[in-house]
Parts: structure tokens; C-alpha cells; sequence
């Protein structure tokens, strides 16, 4: 008997129904030759301290670091769990053959390896790889059918990045709590190799707010046609300055100096990966990162959108061929999806990119009608976003003139840019939507049409005079802390450099919700309408840390860039895990050597 086991219940019902499996028994599905069975996400987890070393049970200094010779699993304590285990592991037992039908990504193949392992399974494995859960995508993949050591590379990533979250964790967290909590307070000051440096970077951003100087300046700015021109230098820091200017220019005509118009060109915006999808919606509907990850899961599901979990922006080539009938499928959007009909789809490496995608494409629909499945208005909107999105890259781009126009008065000069489109492209697709900022936008673009100005016309003017001063930095909010995190802290952009730094970035698309999730919970930060702002007891703890290592978006971006190269074969895991235990037992050593007096409030 073959046995078949899925990341969830309602995935093993759609596996089995394509394989003809329809007599359902407590805990698996069977029929056909398979017998189709399921976890519930993870039903292992890494061995706690105490299952290793009696010693380490109770939390003290002289017992740290605390480093297992070798690592090991146990099932977690839950009655479900357990039962659903015992079903899995009988049927393993008595198999000729195991399909891995897990989560097609790092954390779905640690998942299930975990169960195989703690089943003792013997017999021979394959891997089901498929990125949408459609009939047609579940065929084809038990077709391709893989090798399970076509994936080890895989599985040693995600064990190395369970392996360094526990020796980190699990170290850092007693040391911090022993060594600095006050004697007074409760719980434990919890340290992670991806929480605290994200939280380091809303701490950091805090305290520039915090310790933020305004500076006063003032901006002269002349009314010609009833057009607003800058001086060209616009910010003077000295009233008397720019009193002077004012004086000068007053009573004297404006001339056109130059007039000059460029045409350009706006390509569409990139197709979604997890975390740019996470961002659009966090800016436009304020969902949080988790609501967005959890709407997108249950549009997979529900086989009208792709494998979510994905950080890459680009399709494989295989998908080329395909795009004419998912464009056709998404009923909804016929009067935009009509002007791409019957011509050929541009085939451009904006879109279609072998060298950028690995395990998965970026986010698409399935050309799955989405009318048919009861979508809630959540999940409507995160579908249009991601079905507009989808259809725009097709589209041309934008095309725009941009004029400027220079004039002078006296010896001063100013300035105006505005903005025309001459022939709007993918932009069309977004008409009815006019709150929607896709990324290509620039939030300081000037979008207005200039009257028609001649060099050489003269004419009075208004000059006007305005007191202004700096402002803060802005507070982060999920939107932009998710970029953050994804760029290792770097303010980017680009797109194409922000697509070269995400090797770097911390965490991953399918675990950085849970990470900004994680501090909300320990009450480390808060959120405050959009923003994001870190609780007394965030600061103090960032303030307490003293190793760079601890709390660095680029540091632990190299270690993330580390665990992307095993995935790849590039770099080797055990090195990796012994760089990570020596990595601790420095820090350890640094703490515990440190006798100053310090301590949580």
C-alpha cells in the first residue's frame, strides 16, 4: 500500500479525490492503492533541555552553554496529536511506499521528514512537488514524482535553521533572563536569532524619533500662472536669508529660462511574492502580516491562487504556455483580460525568469473562477490584488512626459516639474481602484499637468514665504518593518536591488508574520493605529544587550544567506552547525563575563 501524507486535512482530501481514494477511515483516506493521511503542521519538535541532560532542567548559569552532542525530536504534547501519530505511524509501518505530500518548502519538508523519522519509516520515498492545489496540478505532480534525496538539501536547511533557533533560544533566553532580569519581575526575557533583531530595529528607529532635534528652515516658493515654483535651493536655514530673497525677487518679473520635456517609460509593478503581498496589504487595507499569510493560505486552499510561501517575483518559463488560459479562467476580470486576448503574451524576463526562481514561481491565480467558492471580503480583496497585479504585467507600460520649466527672477532661480500620461498601459488595470499605490509609484511623484509655458514669457508673480521645520524619522509599521526585515534593515527602493539583498534578509516570507506576531505577544512592542512602537520593557532589553550578534539585522542576515547556500548544495551543514555552537559559547562566555551592574527595571 502506498501511503500519502499532507500538511492538513482538507489538502489529503483533495490529494485523495484525484487519486480515487474515497473510503474514509479515523485519520487517513483509502482507495485505489493509497492510503492518504495528514499532520497538522508540526507534530514534532526538537527535544527540550531536559530530554537531554538532567542538569539543564532547572535554569542556571553553571549550566550554560547548553549544547546536545546530537540533536533529537519527540512528538509534542497534545491528545490530538498523539492519536493522529499513532495512525500515521501504523500505516508507515505496513507501507511499500511513502509520498511526502507536504508543504512544497523548507518547513513542509522538515514537517513530514520529522514524522517519517519518528514513525521509523523504512520503505522508499517520494516527493510530491506541486504549486497550486488544482486537479490538474495535483496529476501532473504525481507524474513527476521525485526521489526523496532529490530534496536532503532542503531538509538540512530547515533542520539547521530549527537547530540554530534552539541553540540560540534556548542559550540566549536563560543567560539574559539569570543573569539581568530584576529579582521583582515575572516571566523570562526571551531572546531569538530573528525576534530581537527585528525588534532591535523598531527599538533603534524609536529612539531617533525620541532623540529627534527639530530644526527650523524656511522654504520661498513664487504663484506664476497659477503654477507654484521652488526656489531651486528650497530649504534656508537663515530667516534673514531668506527674508533677502524675498525682498529681491518681489518687485521684480518671472522669466521662463527653460522649458524642457522627457518621455518615459513605467514598466508594471512586479508580481507578488509573500512579503510584498504582506505589504500592499498592510498599506492598503492595514491587514497585519499574519491576516494577510493566513488569507492567502486559505485562497491556496481553495485552489485559486498558487503555493504562498514563495520569495521570489518572477515565473518559470514552463508557466509561459499557460498564462492564455488563466488569463481566461478569472471570469471576473473579462473586460481586462479581453485586450490580451488572441495576442501573443510578451514573454520578458520582468516576468518570466528561469535563474530567479528556485522551489516556486511568484504568487498567480490558478485561472480557478473565484466566483463559485464563497470568498469572504477578505479574501476578495487579497484575490483582486493578486489577480490585477497578475494581469497588469501583460499590459505595456506606462508611458509619461515629464516637463520641467526654469525661471528666474533677478538672480534666483525656480523650478517646476510636472507629469503627463500619454498613454496610461498596465495602469488602466487600476483605474477603478484609485486609492491603489502599487510599488512602482513614488510617494513624492508629481502627478500634475503644467499649463503650456514659453521660453522667454515674462510675467508678475507672488512670492510666498514659509516657516517650516524637520520632521522625524516615521515609526515603522508592518508594511514597512516587513521590508526591513527583508533587506537585513537597508531603506531600498529599487526593486532590482531589493530582489539582490533578499538572500541577506532576516527570517523567511513564511515566518516573519509569526516573528512580528511573537513580539505582540510578549509585550516587547505595541501597535498604535499603523504603527509600531517598542513597550518600556523592548527597549530595556535591547538596551541591555551588548552583542552586536543579538540584535543585528546584517549579521543575522549572513547567517540567513548561510542557510539559502545549503539549500543550494553551496555550503555544508555541518560546518554551519558547529560555526553556530561555537557562535554561542563565546556569547555565553562574554555574558557571563561581564560584571557590571545592570538589570531590567
Amino acid at each position: 500500500m502506498i501511503v500519502c501524507i499532507a500538511e492538513k486535512p482538507s489538502v489529503a482530501q483533495e490529494i485523495a479525490a484525484v487519486l480515487g481514494a474515497v473510503n474514509r477511515h479515523d485519520g487517513y483516506i483509502e482507495g485505489n492503492g493509497y492510503q492518504v493521511t495528514w499532520t497538522f503542521g508540526h507534530l514534532c519538535t526538537l527535544k527540550e533541555p531536559q530530554d537531554y541532560n538532567d542538569n539543564w532542567k532547572n535554569w542556571s548559569l553553571g549550566s550554560l552553554p547548553m549544547i546536545p552532542s546530537r540533536f533529537g525530536i519527540k512528538l509534542i504534547e497534545d491528545k490530538g496529536i498523539g492519536k493522529q501519530f499513532k495512525i500515521i505511524e501504523n500505516l508507515m509501518q505496513h507501507a511499500t511506499e511513502i509520498i511526502n505530500c507536504g508543504d512544497a518548502g523548507q518547513e513542509g519538508e522538515l514537517i513530514q521528514r520529522w514524522v517519517m523519522q519518528k514513525a521509523g519509516a523504512t520503505c522508499p520515498v517520494k516527493r510530491l512537488w506541486i504549486s497550486s492545489l488544482t486537479e490538474e496540478s495535483i496529476r501532473q505532480g504525481f507524474k513527476d514524482l521525485k526521489d526523496q534525496n532529490s530534496y536532503q538539501n532542503l531538509y538540512e536547511a530547515g533542520l539547521c535553521r530549527a537547530i540554530g533557533d534552539w541553540l540560540l533560544g534556548m542559550n540566549a533566553t536563560r543567560l539574559y533572563t539569570i543573569k539581568y532580569r530584576n529579582p521583582s519581575q515575572k516571566g523570562v526575557l526571551s531572546i531569538g536569532r530573528v525576534q530581537t533583531p527585528t525588534l532591535a530595529l523598531v527599538v533603534k528607529r524609536q529612539n531617533e524619533i525620541d532623540n529627534f532635534v527639530p530644526a527650523q528652515y524656511w522654504e520661498v516658493k513664487t504663484l506664476y500662472r497659477n503654477t507654484l515654483f521652488s526656489l531651486e535651493h528650497e530649504r534656508i536655514s537663515e530667516e534673514n536669508k531668506a527674508r533677502t530673497i524675498m525682498e529681491s525677487v518681489s518687485d521684480k518679473d518671472f522669466e521662463v529660462t527653460s522649458v524642457s520635456k522627457k518621455e518615459g517609460k513605467d514598466f508594471p509593478p512586479k508580481l507578488f511574492d509573500l512579503t510584498s503581498l504582506q505589504v500592499e496589504c498592510n498599506k492598503k487595507y492595514s491587514y497585519s502580516a499574519d491576516d494577510t499569510l493566513q488569507t492567502i493560505q486559505s485562497l491556496y486552499e481553495k485552489k485559486l491562487t498558487t503555493y504562498p510561501r514563495v520569495d521570489t517575483t518572477y515565473l518559470s518559463t514552463d508557466i509561459y504556455p499557460k498564462i492564455p488560459s488563466i488569463l481566461e479562467g478569472i471570469k471576473p476580470y473579462s473586460s481586462l483580460t479581453a485586450p490580451l486576448s488572441g495576442k501573443k503574451i510578451p514573454n520578458t524576463k520582468r516576468v518570466f525568469d528561469n535563474s530567479k526562481v528556485t522551489d516556486h514561481h511568484a504568487i498567480i491565480p490558478t485561472g480557478v473562477n473565484p466566483q463559485d467558492k464563497g470568498l469572504n471580503e477578505r479574501e476578495k480583496r487579497v484575490y483582486d490584488m493578486v489577480a490585477r497585479r497578475f494581469i497588469s504585467v501583460f499590459y505595456p507600460e506606462c508611458r509619461f512626459s515629464t516637463t520641467t520649466v526654469v525661471g528666474m527672477v533677478d538672480k534666483y532661480k525656480f523650478k517646476v516639474t510636472g507629469k503627463e500620461i500619454l498613454e496610461p498601459g498596465w495602469r488602466v488595470v487600476y483605474d477603478k481602484e484609485p486609492a491603489n499605490q502599487t510599488e512602482s509609484d513614488t510617494e513624492n511623484a508629481d502627478n500634475v499637468v503644467l499649463p503650456t509655458f514659453e521660453k522667454g514669457e515674462k510675467g508678475p508673480h507672488v512670492p510666498q514665504l514659509a516657516e517650516k521645520w524637520t520632521t522625524p524619522p516615521k515609526p515603522y509599521t508592518e508594511a514597512t518593518l516587513l521590508r526591513a526585515m527583508e533587506t537585513a534593515g537597508k531603506t531600498v527602493e529599487n526593486d532590482e536591488l531589493r530582489e539582490a539583498l533578499k538572500e541577506n534578509g532576516i527570517g523567511r516570507p513564511s515566518t516573519r508574520a509569526a516573528i512580528i506576531e511573537t513580539l505582540f505577544k510578549r509585550q516587547y512592542m505595541v501597535k498604535n493605529r499603523k504603527n509600531l512602537v517598542p513597550t518600556a520593557i523592548g527597549c530595556q532589553l535591547i538596551g541591555l544587550i551588548q552583542q552586536e550578534l543579538l540584535k543585528s539585522a546584517e549579521l543575522t542576515g549572513i547567517w540567513e544567506k548561510k542557510l539559502r547556500q545549503i539549500e543550494r548544495g553551496e555550503y555544508n551543514s555541518a560546518e554551519f552547525i558547529g560555526e553556530l555552537k561555537e557562535m554561542v559559547t563565546n556569547l555565553v562566555n562574554q555574558v557571563l563575563a561581564d560584571n557590571s551592574v545592570r538589570s531590567m527595571q
